[in-house]
């Protein structure tokens, strides 16, 4: 229990023991809507059948939708983008300095495998989350990844 300077610890019981009779007092009591409410919490429901739950429209959609058609495009292209620039950086006696595209960077076709899988990759997870019902997501990713390869792109043409 916190203790402050101007309260002691009996003043600290006594406000203790007025909340506890306040709320049991409270509790006690009865008020018209108490009964009313106590029996239509126990009695269950029964579903109308003129009540149905639609789905909003725009959030169900197909996985090669033309948003997911653009950004892929967009993946793609700056997966490009950040190959030929890290490609032309590692040909002039520069170093990658991602740990897991390093490992492929010994040549030009490990370090093109590297970011296509990047794109695969991109697109899988996106359609991960798809199936799963996470709609923004699964373009969320796309983004995350066209933001990443493009800070690359940049990063890598100013230490040229």
């Amino acid at each position: 229990m916190v203790h402050s300077k101007r309260f002691s610890s009996k003043h600290w019981m006594l406000v203790t023991a007025l909340i506890l009779a306040a709320s049991t007092g409270l509790s006690a009591q009865q008020s018209p809507f108490t009964a009313s409410m106590r029996a239509s919490l126990i009695e269950p429901v029964q579903p109308s059948p003129f009540v149905h739950q639609v789905e909003p429209a725009g959030r169900d959609h197909r996985f090669w939708d033309r948003d997911n058609r653009i950004l892929f495009a967009a993946v793609g292209a700056a997966s490009t983008a950040d190959f030929f620039v890290t490609r032309a950086n590692l040909a002039s006696g520069g170093r990658e300095l991602n740990p897991i595209a390093n490992m492929f960077s010994g040549s030009t076709a490990g370090l093109a495998v590297n970011f296509a899988g990047e794109t695969i990759g991109s697109m899988g997870v996106s359609y991960l989350f798809h199936k799963t019902g996470h709609h923004k997501l699964e373009r969320i990713t796309s983004f995350v990844n066209i933001g990443a390869s493009a800070g690359a792109v940049g990063w890598g043409l100013s230490h040229r």
